[in-house]
Protein backbone atom coordinates (compact mmCIF):
# COMPACT_ATOMS: atom_id res chain seq x y z
CA UNK A 1 0.00 0.00 0.00
CA UNK A 2 2.70 2.19 0.59
CA UNK A 3 4.65 1.52 -2.20
CA UNK A 4 1.54 1.94 -4.42
CA UNK A 5 1.27 5.62 -3.22
CA UNK A 6 5.08 6.70 -3.37
CA UNK A 7 5.30 7.10 0.28
CA UNK A 8 7.39 10.17 1.33
CA UNK A 9 8.47 10.07 -2.44
CA UNK A 10 9.78 6.30 -2.40
CA UNK A 11 8.18 3.32 -3.70
CA UNK A 12 10.94 0.45 -2.51
CA UNK A 13 9.54 0.17 1.36
CA UNK A 14 9.09 -3.12 3.02
CA UNK A 15 9.15 -4.74 6.31
CA UNK A 16 12.05 -4.83 8.24
CA UNK A 17 13.51 -8.45 9.06
CA UNK A 18 14.00 -9.38 13.01
CA UNK A 19 17.64 -7.89 12.92
CA UNK A 20 16.81 -4.94 11.59
CA UNK A 21 13.90 -3.49 13.68
CA UNK A 22 16.04 -5.13 16.76
CA UNK A 23 19.05 -3.12 15.61
CA UNK A 24 16.46 0.50 17.12
CA UNK A 25 16.67 -0.75 20.79
CA UNK A 26 18.13 0.76 23.15
CA UNK A 27 18.86 -1.18 26.77
CA UNK A 28 19.49 1.68 28.70
CA UNK A 29 16.11 3.42 27.87
CA UNK A 30 12.10 2.20 28.17
CA UNK A 31 8.76 3.05 26.74
CA UNK A 32 10.19 3.61 24.12
CA UNK A 33 13.09 1.29 24.23
CA UNK A 34 14.95 3.54 21.93
CA UNK A 35 17.97 5.83 22.00
CA UNK A 36 17.88 8.95 24.23
CA UNK A 37 17.78 11.46 21.32
CA UNK A 38 16.12 9.58 17.93
CA UNK A 39 14.03 11.21 16.03
CA UNK A 40 11.18 9.33 15.33
CA UNK A 41 7.30 10.66 16.17
CA UNK A 42 4.23 8.34 17.03
CA UNK A 43 5.90 5.39 18.42
CA UNK A 44 3.63 2.90 20.21
CA UNK A 45 5.00 1.42 23.45
CA UNK A 46 4.01 -2.32 21.70
CA UNK A 47 4.37 -4.95 19.64
CA UNK A 48 5.92 -4.61 15.80
CA UNK A 49 5.66 -7.10 13.10
CA UNK A 50 8.92 -8.24 11.26
CA UNK A 51 9.07 -10.08 8.27
CA UNK A 52 10.62 -13.17 9.60
CA UNK A 53 8.69 -16.38 10.17
CA UNK A 54 9.66 -18.14 13.67
CA UNK A 55 11.23 -21.35 12.09
CA UNK A 56 10.16 -23.48 15.57
CA UNK A 57 6.14 -22.26 14.21
CA UNK A 58 6.19 -20.91 10.62
CA UNK A 59 2.34 -19.64 11.06
CA UNK A 60 4.01 -17.65 13.40
CA UNK A 61 6.16 -14.44 13.17
CA UNK A 62 9.20 -12.36 14.89
CA UNK A 63 7.84 -9.12 16.50
CA UNK A 64 9.80 -6.81 18.79
CA UNK A 65 8.57 -4.98 21.77
CA UNK A 66 9.27 -0.70 21.97
CA UNK A 67 8.45 -0.68 25.41
CA UNK A 68 10.84 -2.55 26.69
CA UNK A 69 12.93 -4.14 24.12
CA UNK A 70 11.55 -7.93 24.34
CA UNK A 71 11.56 -10.16 21.55
CA UNK A 72 9.15 -13.16 20.76
CA UNK A 73 6.82 -14.66 17.66
CA UNK A 74 3.37 -14.10 17.17
CA UNK A 75 0.33 -16.29 15.07
CA UNK A 76 0.30 -14.36 11.53
CA UNK A 77 -3.10 -13.74 12.10
CA UNK A 78 -3.06 -11.45 15.13
CA UNK A 79 -2.56 -7.58 14.46
CA UNK A 80 0.33 -5.57 15.50
CA UNK A 81 1.76 -2.01 14.53
CA UNK A 82 4.22 -2.20 10.85
CA UNK A 83 7.20 0.00 11.26
CA UNK A 84 8.37 0.49 7.12
CA UNK A 85 12.20 -0.01 6.11
CA UNK A 86 14.43 0.89 3.27
CA UNK A 87 17.85 0.05 1.99
CA UNK A 88 20.14 -3.09 2.08
CA UNK A 89 21.76 -2.83 5.53
CA UNK A 90 24.02 -4.98 3.77
CA UNK A 91 27.12 -3.41 5.20
CA UNK A 92 26.84 -3.68 8.64
CA UNK A 93 23.84 -5.89 9.98
CA UNK A 94 23.79 -9.87 9.17
CA UNK A 95 21.22 -11.91 7.46
CA UNK A 96 19.11 -13.65 9.79
CA UNK A 97 19.64 -17.39 7.88
CA UNK A 98 15.84 -17.51 6.82
CA UNK A 99 15.71 -18.85 3.26
CA UNK A 100 12.20 -20.17 3.29
CA UNK A 101 8.94 -18.27 3.50
CA UNK A 102 5.54 -19.27 4.43
CA UNK A 103 1.67 -18.51 4.37
CA UNK A 104 -0.40 -17.39 7.81
CA UNK A 105 -1.00 -21.30 8.24
CA UNK A 106 2.86 -22.13 7.96
CA UNK A 107 2.82 -23.86 5.02
CA UNK A 108 6.00 -23.47 2.83
CA UNK A 109 5.10 -20.35 -0.21
CA UNK A 110 7.38 -19.40 -3.31
CA UNK A 111 9.46 -16.71 -2.05
CA UNK A 112 9.23 -14.55 -4.65
CA UNK A 113 7.39 -11.12 -4.64
CA UNK A 114 6.07 -12.38 -0.88
CA UNK A 115 8.50 -9.56 1.03
CA UNK A 116 9.15 -12.17 3.71
CA UNK A 117 12.67 -12.37 4.87
CA UNK A 118 13.41 -15.47 3.04
CA UNK A 119 12.58 -13.68 -0.39
CA UNK A 120 15.07 -10.39 0.50
CA UNK A 121 17.46 -11.93 2.44
CA UNK A 122 18.91 -8.65 3.51
CA UNK A 123 22.36 -8.40 5.38
CA UNK A 124 25.28 -9.08 5.31
CA UNK A 125 26.50 -12.26 4.25
CA UNK A 126 27.49 -14.89 6.40
CA UNK A 127 30.91 -16.58 5.52
CA UNK A 128 31.41 -19.96 4.63
CA UNK A 129 32.32 -21.83 6.46
CA UNK A 130 31.23 -19.97 9.72
CA UNK A 131 33.30 -21.03 12.10
CA UNK A 132 36.91 -22.43 12.95
CA UNK A 133 37.61 -24.61 15.53
CA UNK A 134 40.64 -23.57 17.27
CA UNK A 135 40.70 -26.52 20.14
CA UNK A 136 38.05 -26.38 22.73
CA UNK A 137 37.16 -22.58 21.59
CA UNK A 138 35.43 -21.80 18.22
CA UNK A 139 36.02 -18.06 16.35
CA UNK A 140 33.01 -16.92 14.42
CA UNK A 141 34.46 -15.65 11.38
CA UNK A 142 30.97 -13.13 11.02
CA UNK A 143 31.69 -11.31 14.36
CA UNK A 144 34.77 -12.16 15.31
CA UNK A 145 33.74 -13.34 18.41
CA UNK A 146 35.83 -16.54 20.11
CA UNK A 147 33.24 -18.91 21.93
CA UNK A 148 34.09 -21.82 23.82
CA UNK A 149 33.40 -25.04 21.86
CA UNK A 150 31.24 -26.07 25.29
CA UNK A 151 28.64 -24.09 25.35
CA UNK A 152 28.10 -24.44 28.89
CA UNK A 153 30.11 -23.48 32.03
CA UNK A 154 29.37 -25.43 35.17
CA UNK A 155 27.47 -28.59 36.03
CA UNK A 156 24.32 -26.76 35.57
CA UNK A 157 21.58 -23.93 35.33
CA UNK A 158 23.39 -20.94 37.17
CA UNK A 159 22.14 -17.74 38.75
CA UNK A 160 23.46 -14.53 36.51
CA UNK A 161 26.04 -13.98 38.99
CA UNK A 162 26.97 -17.42 38.96
CA UNK A 163 27.18 -17.57 35.38
CA UNK A 164 29.39 -13.94 35.23
CA UNK A 165 32.26 -15.63 37.99
CA UNK A 166 32.02 -18.96 35.97
CA UNK A 167 32.98 -17.40 32.88
CA UNK A 168 35.97 -15.12 34.70
CA UNK A 169 37.71 -18.24 36.58
CA UNK A 170 38.26 -19.18 32.80
CA UNK A 171 41.08 -16.92 32.62
CA UNK A 172 43.00 -18.18 35.46
CA UNK A 173 46.37 -19.31 33.89
CA UNK A 174 45.27 -18.44 30.35
CA UNK A 175 47.98 -16.68 28.07
CA UNK A 176 45.08 -14.73 26.13
CA UNK A 177 42.25 -13.95 28.73
CA UNK A 178 39.40 -11.66 28.35
CA UNK A 179 36.70 -14.53 28.82
CA UNK A 180 33.57 -12.72 29.45
CA UNK A 181 29.92 -13.39 29.87
CA UNK A 182 28.42 -12.07 26.27
CA UNK A 183 25.47 -9.00 25.68
CA UNK A 184 22.29 -9.71 24.59
CA UNK A 185 23.18 -8.33 20.84
CA UNK A 186 26.27 -10.89 21.23
CA UNK A 187 24.56 -13.73 21.87
CA UNK A 188 21.86 -13.03 19.50
CA UNK A 189 24.02 -12.95 16.61
CA UNK A 190 24.93 -16.83 16.81
CA UNK A 191 21.03 -17.43 15.98
CA UNK A 192 20.39 -18.96 13.02
CA UNK A 193 16.25 -17.88 12.14
CA UNK A 194 16.00 -21.18 9.84
CA UNK A 195 16.87 -23.41 12.49
CA UNK A 196 15.27 -24.06 15.73
CA UNK A 197 16.37 -26.75 18.99
CA UNK A 198 18.70 -25.16 18.69
CA UNK A 199 18.05 -21.98 16.57
CA UNK A 200 22.36 -22.77 15.40
CA UNK A 201 23.18 -23.23 12.14
CA UNK A 202 23.08 -26.53 11.10
CA UNK A 203 26.75 -27.61 10.83
CA UNK A 204 27.31 -25.74 14.30
CA UNK A 205 30.47 -27.08 15.93
CA UNK A 206 29.41 -26.68 19.71
CA UNK A 207 28.86 -29.00 22.60
CA UNK A 208 26.24 -29.34 25.13
CA UNK A 209 24.24 -27.05 23.90
CA UNK A 210 21.31 -25.46 26.19
CA UNK A 211 17.94 -23.82 26.12
CA UNK A 212 18.34 -21.11 27.73
CA UNK A 213 21.53 -18.40 28.05
CA UNK A 214 22.53 -15.42 30.36
CA UNK A 215 23.58 -12.06 29.10
CA UNK A 216 25.64 -9.77 31.08
CA UNK A 217 22.89 -7.18 29.55
CA UNK A 218 20.60 -5.85 32.60
CA UNK A 219 16.88 -5.44 32.31
CA UNK A 220 16.63 -1.25 32.97
CA UNK A 221 12.50 -2.77 33.47
CA UNK A 222 13.63 -4.70 36.62
CA UNK A 223 17.56 -4.47 37.43
CA UNK A 224 17.29 -7.84 39.45
CA UNK A 225 16.68 -8.89 36.08
CA UNK A 226 18.65 -9.81 33.21
CA UNK A 227 18.70 -10.79 29.04
CA UNK A 228 18.92 -13.78 28.11
CA UNK A 229 18.36 -15.90 24.71
CA UNK A 230 16.31 -18.56 24.55
CA UNK A 231 18.04 -20.51 22.08
CA UNK A 232 15.55 -23.72 21.33
CA UNK A 233 13.50 -20.65 19.92
CA UNK A 234 15.73 -17.64 19.30
CA UNK A 235 13.56 -15.75 21.40
CA UNK A 236 14.97 -12.68 23.86
CA UNK A 237 13.44 -12.30 27.04
CA UNK A 238 14.44 -11.82 30.56
CA UNK A 239 15.01 -14.05 33.53
CA UNK A 240 15.86 -13.10 37.40
CA UNK A 241 19.34 -12.60 38.45
CA UNK A 242 19.04 -15.15 41.93
CA UNK A 243 16.82 -18.03 40.38
CA UNK A 244 19.62 -20.90 39.05
CA UNK A 245 17.39 -21.28 35.64
CA UNK A 246 19.93 -20.43 32.83
CA UNK A 247 22.92 -21.11 31.80
CA UNK A 248 25.94 -19.43 30.97
CA UNK A 249 28.60 -19.63 27.95
CA UNK A 250 31.54 -17.46 27.55
CA UNK A 251 32.91 -15.21 24.85
CA UNK A 252 36.22 -13.17 24.22
CA UNK A 253 37.18 -10.83 21.53
CA UNK A 254 40.56 -11.95 21.76
CA UNK A 255 41.32 -14.25 17.72
CA UNK A 256 44.80 -15.48 18.72
CA UNK A 257 44.80 -18.90 19.14
CA UNK A 258 44.43 -19.77 23.04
Amino acid sequence: MQNEKGALGFQDWRLPNRRELRSLISHQTKRPALPEDYPFVNVFAGWYWTSTSAAINPAHAWYVNMDGGRMFYGGKDQSFLVWPVRGTGSGVLPMTGETRCYDETGMVIACRGSGQDGDLRKGAIWPEPRFDIHSDTVVDRLTGLRWTRMAAIGSGPMSWEAAITGVRLLNAGRVCGGWRLPNINELESLVDCSCHDPALPQRQPFANVQEIYWSSTISLFEPDWAWALYLDKGAIGVGQKTQARFHGWAVQDCTDPD
